[in-house]
């Protein structure tokens, strides 16, 4: 007895491949696997890159004169600031791929609407589509005009 044949889906290789998928294939396996793969090379070469800044940080200073010392100290805060941010997409990038396993991804959260693929091609971390994330702008605008 032959076994049956399971089909894995045929991930799209480019964003351009991707964008020519009819709109009513919008977020099925192989659009969910093309995202997994981006939202997963991001998240090592995220990781790689916050290594790297904890590595830079951990050298041992051999600067004798005050202002090369306060320069590495000034570099040090800069680079404790952008591993901190890169932690934060750590952190979009998981929950990015949490929604993926409960295909929600692509999926605004706050109206449900499609985000769209061209938003998630530039932003495979955005949980709200474009006219959410614009709204919301601009509460925070208007919040922050009325504490003024």
């Amino acid at each position: 007895m032959a076994k049956p044949k399971t089909s894995t889906p045929i991930v799209p290789h480019t964003a351009a491949e991707l964008l020519q998928m009819p709109a009513a294939d919008y977020m099925n396996d192989v659009q969910l696997a093309f995202f997994r793969q981006v939202l997963l090379e991001l998240k090592q070469a995220t990781s790689e890159h916050i290594e790297t800044i904890k590595q830079e940080i951990a050298a041992p200073s051999t600067e004798a004169d005050e202002l090369d010392r306060a320069l590495l100290e000034e570099e040090n805060r800069q680079r404790m600031r952008i591993a901190e941010r890169e932690y934060f997409l750590l952190r979009k990038i998981d929950k990015a791929l949490d929604r993926i396993e409960r295909k929600d991804y692509g999926y605004c959260e706050a109206s449900g609407v499609e985000i769209g693929l061209e938003r998630l091609l530039a932003r495979p971390t955005t949980e709200y589509s474009t006219e959410e994330k614009t709204r919301q702008e601009e509460l925070e605008r208007n919040f922050s005009k009325q504490r003024s």
